[in-house]
């Protein structure tokens, strides 16, 4: 299988990097991450000029069409950076438009509107009690004479305060099925708050809020879980990025740093520790790159295995080469005056986000075939 990025990802690429290289630097994020917003307008700007935030709608409502590799391109640099905007989370709230039927006049009008950059959308996956269970859902919906009433609360809605409509699994009738939000309905309360690697989340607090059906109520559970993994997956990809970054860091620092009159990075157990760290990065790049590729499989039990190989792999190489990270900068390493702290607490966030190596692990487990197998 060809994981090479063709010609037009790679120049994606390469202009995504240059402009996080030249306007989002370390003291440039750290100011977006301490004013009040959280995220920067003018930099989501610019990611609607380069054509992100149209990346993957389809090309109906505007967009181009993105693959998940196209997609992949983007979140490995963006996690390279650091960036707090809220992409992934709108990114996601697409794809769950496009799986409940992009051909929909309003999904259509909507997917043209993010496409633009005028609206953000968010995923609702958690609930307080579900830790990582998908369906375990409190959040009831009641059909009513204009659309459905929403009661319940979702918790750690990642950039749920930035977003201007959320895409919501709530239970009707004993089935799940999926539902979209406007910011502006009555009857929503929103907790926004900073997590501890930067980023923004919110508790959204439902009472008898008015929503929208996304779907088929019969397919609502597996669209959830597709969702889900393309979700995961997306983190990987950033996850990747950071684990590219950290490494970076850690070489540099190594360079600088002086022991016995000599830069640290000529000790051989320490040029030992970063091949070992630059070794779980790559074996957590290639299952990434897989799960990307599968992700559009038609057997779901070829998917959910691919995404959560990936998000194990992911998970096990973000401690190790975050925690080697650490050691390498020594006590540097854990305040946040560097990048390297920053970043190993976002790998460690992704790691606990949509299920950790022990959930995923379970799950790769209890798919069909891995008995036999093994």
């Amino acid at each position: 299988m060809n994981f090479n990025f063709t010609e037009e990802q790679q120049q994606l690429a390469d202009a995504l990097r240059r402009y996080l290289d030249k306007n989002y630097g370390f003291e440039a994020r750290q100011a977006i991450v301490k004013s009040p917003a959280g995220v920067s307008s003018e930099h989501w700007k610019a990611f609607v000029e380069l054509g992100l935030t149209a990346l993957p709608v389809p090309s109906e409502q505007g967009g181009f069409d993105g693959t998940p590799f196209d997609m992949l391109v983007v979140m490995q640099e963006l996690g390279r950076a650091l960036v707090v905007e809220p992409y992934w989370a709108s990114a996601v709230g697409v794809e769950a438009l496009k799986l409940a039927g992009a051909s929909n006049a309003e999904n259509a009008a909507l997917l043209e509107r993010v496409a633009s950059g005028e609206v953000k959308l968010a995923a609702a996956f958690h609930e307080p009690q579900a830790r990582y269970d998908l369906f375990s859902l409190d959040t009831q919906a009641q059909e009513t004479g204009d659309g459905f009433a929403l009661s319940g609360t979702k918790s750690v809605v990642q950039h749920g305060a930035q977003a201007d409509y959320w895409i919501v699994p709530a239970r009707l009738a004993g089935e799940v099925a999926l539902f979209i939000v406007a910011r502006d309905t009555k009857g929503v309360e929103v907790s926004d708050y900073r997590t501890i690697d930067g980023q923004r989340a919110a508790t959204l607090t439902f009472r008898d809020a008015h929503a929208r059906r996304l779907g088929d109520a019969h397919t609502g559970a597996a669209t959830w879980e597709k969702i889900a993994d393309y979700a995961t997956f997306l983190l990987c990809a950033e996850a990747v990025g950071a684990m590219d970054a950290l490494n970076h860091a850690s070489v540099e620092y190594t360079k600088t740093r002086q022991q016995f009159g000599v830069p640290i990075a000529r000790f051989q157990a320490l040029q030992h520790r970063m091949a070992e760290m630059l070794i779980h990065a790559e074996q957590a790049r290639s299952l990434t790159y897989l799960a990307a590729a599968r992700y559009s499989s038609e057997s779901p039990d070829e998917r959910r295995r691919a995404i959560s190989a990936a998000k194990v792999r992911v998970g096990q190489a973000a401690r190790f080469v975050g925690q080697q990270a650490v050691q390498l900068h020594g006590g540097m390493g854990v305040t946040n005056e560097v990048a390297a702290a920053h970043l190993f607490k976002r790998l460690a966030i992704i790691e606990t986000t949509l299920g950790d190596v022990d959930h995923h692990l379970a799950r790769f487990a209890s798919l069909p075939g891995f008995a036999r197998a093994a």
